[in-house]
């Protein structure tokens, strides 16, 4: 799609956008995740290692800022 190569000094380097979209699909939760997070959240607070270790593939800091960024009521 958008990929592009770079060459320099006989090494070719591949540039794609999703590798500049990386920060963005970690706080993408599948419906299920985001379910388990809330229904965690509900049960535990915001023990976000004790939340990320139910579920696989996430760490403690992507469910806290996901929950920040979807649920956080600062006014």
């Amino acid at each position: 799609m958008a990929d592009s190569q770079h060459s320099s000094s006989g090494k070719t380097y591949v540039h794609s956008t999703e590798e500049e979209t990386s920060e963005e699909s970690k706080l993408k939760f599948s419906e299920d995740e985001e379910t388990l997070v809330i229904r965690m959240y509900n049960l535990v607070g915001e023990r976000w290692a004790l939340i990320a270790g139910r579920i696989p593939g996430r760490t403690a800091e992507e469910i806290e800022e996901y929950w920040n960024t979807r649920y956080s009521t600062s006014e």
